[in-house]
């Protein structure tokens, strides 16, 4: 019998302990379930304050299927409108509840009929949807202010059919120059040399040509060739007063020979030298210079480069006899056989262009067919402008009396460009 009342007692009190159990357990897991239900209070408190936003994208990365994007558009539209009570809340949620249990933003894991398809990131960390009236105004004054540079256009692509142009080799045509026109420069001291002569005497030679070329019609190529086997034939031999005007007449009749197709005679060039020399000495005098060239007279010129920069400036007809007018003025000084061809060629397109337009205008296209910047040219620049202020001055006036007149539209009347100098 006492075994058996101790048994009772025995039961009685685990049974007691086991109540008392449940009982605690029972509060744990309502107080849990509280504070659950007041953690998904304050989420669901986000989510009906936060803006919308894209559904396109989940937060991994990916893309959803269309049946969840369509429930992410739904709910976007959906959390627009107030959500009263829990139930209403909850009900929203259960109908995005994932197919696993995530975990909230404070650590804690939701079930399966209280989790929703964005809890595994914040909504407060999210970025919102930003329409195109809302975005920043300081963000399209900064996107207004974007500089776009000029597109470089392609120059040859009007001449694909035109087999003279050379579309498919023009490119290496000019590389090839540029690489060759530093063998047509000469020593800008060689006068140095010359005993008898100075260089007044030269530009008053170059000067005197310019017209015999003009009152002959012969082609501008001519010209700049004579010009540039005069200095080579300079800068190498000795040549006395009285034969400086013999060397200018031969350097037009190899150059005639080399670029016209017909070619004045001999005996017009001894006319037109006023009976100074005879027949004999010419001939002798192109011995002499083609000798001490070593026969070497295909070299590039300024023509070439100008014809090339004019292009890649689209340049009118005024713009090109503008230009024209003043390389003719820098072939007659000295002191302009500082600059290689190329570069005076561009210089003279970069001025003409700043002297009709009444502006400094040297874009991308004219850069990258020419290889120099605006920086580049402006020492050249301002002597152009120079010789242009005062080309009708003085007893040099050759280049001034060519240009002066109808047939090259009295573009020599035009006013030079002061502002380059100033």
């Amino acid at each position: 019998m006492v075994n058996s009342s101790e048994n009772r007692i025995v039961v009685k009190s685990n049974t007691t302990t086991i109540l008392q159990d449940d009982t605690r357990s029972r509060k744990f897991g309502q107080e849990m379930k509280k504070e659950k239900r007041r953690v998904l209070g304050v989420i669901n408190q986000n989510l009906v304050g936060a803006k919308a936003y894209p559904c396109v994208v989940n937060k991994r990365g990916s893309l959803l299927s269309i049946k969840q994007e369509e429930v992410c558009q739904k709910k976007k539209f959906d959390s627009l409108r107030p959500l009263t009570t829990r139930s209403g809340v909850e009900d929203e949620r259960k109908k995005l509840k994932p197919s696993v249990p995530s975990e909230n933003d404070f650590g804690e894991f939701i079930d399966e009929d209280e989790a929703t398809l964005d809890d595994s990131i914040p909504m407060l960390l999210e970025k919102p949807y930003t329409s195109i009236t809302e975005a920043d105004p300081m963000e399209e004054v900064e996107m207004e202010d974007v500089i776009v540079e000029d597109p470089i256009f392609d120059i040859d692509v009007s001449d694909a059919k035109n087999s003279l142009a050379a579309v498919e080799y023009v490119q290496d045509l000019y590389a090839f120059y540029r690489k060759t026109e530093r063998f047509s420069c000469v020593p800008v001291d060689y006068m140095m040399q010359q005993i008898d002569l100075n260089e007044k005497m030269r530009a008053i030679l170059i000067d005197w040509l310019i017209e015999v070329h003009d009152k002959f019609d012969l082609m501008n190529e001519t010209l700049f060739l004579t010009v540039n086997l005069i200095d080579r034939f300079l800068s190498k031999q000795t040549v006395m007063r009285k034969k400086l005007q013999l060397v200018g007449l031969v350097a037009l009749l190899l150059a005639c020979k080399y670029e016209e197709v017909s070619v004045p005679i001999v005996e017009d060039l001894v006319l037109i030298s006023d009976k100074a020399y005879t027949r004999k000495d010419v001939l002798e005098m192109e011995k002499t210079m083609l000798s001490t060239l070593q026969f070497n007279i295909s070299l590039p010129t300024q023509y070439p480069f100008l014809k090339r920069f004019l292009k890649a400036a689209q340049a009118d007809k005024k713009c090109e006899i503008l230009a024209s007018f003043l390389i003719e003025l820098a072939i007659v000084e000295y002191e302009m056989l500082q600059f290689p061809p190329s570069l005076l060629a561009a210089t003279s397109v970069y001025t003409a262009q700043c002297t009709l337009n009444g502006f400094k205008k040297w874009n991308s296209t004219c850069e990258f067919h020419c290889y120099y910047s605006e920086d580049q040219l402006m020492e050249c620049s301002r002597k152009l402008v120079s010789l242009h202020q005062r080309a009708a001055i003085g007893n040099l006036t050759g280049v001034y009396r060519k240009y002066n007149t109808s047939k090259f539209g009295y573009i020599a009347k035009c006013e030079a460009a002061n502002f380059l100098v100033s």
